[in-house]
């Protein structure tokens, strides 16, 4: 499951990822995140990933699809969790999301 954070504000988007994550929670964020792009011009998107397990496949695709959508209109990328795999989430990240992931 994925929640905007309440936090969010100008043109920083924090996402809270729980569960398991399905491609409707990306289907979600797509537009928000489109939307804040258009009004400007780039976006700062923190991910919380403390309570993520997983990603359904056909999520992966989807998220796969949604980096490549919004890799110039990515200004930074912070992916904060509490596993020491998910350092290389961040890793991975910086091709396909953002010009800058930490």
């Amino acid at each position: 499951m994925m929640e905007k954070m309440v936090e969010s504000s100008g043109n920083v988007l924090g996402y809270k990822f729980t569960g398991t994550i399905t491609v409707d929670d990306i289907k979600k964020m797509e537009p928000e995140v489109n939307a804040l792009v258009q009004k400007e011009g780039n976006v700062r998107i923190l991910f919380n990933m403390t309570g993520f397990k997983w990603e359904k496949i056909e999520a992966l695709v989807a998220d796969l699809k949604f980096g490549h959508k919004f890799h110039e209109k990515i200004q930074k990328l912070a992916i904060v969790g509490d596993k020491t795999w998910e350092k290389w989430i961040t890793h991975l990240a910086r091709p396909f999301y953002a010009k800058e992931a930490k």
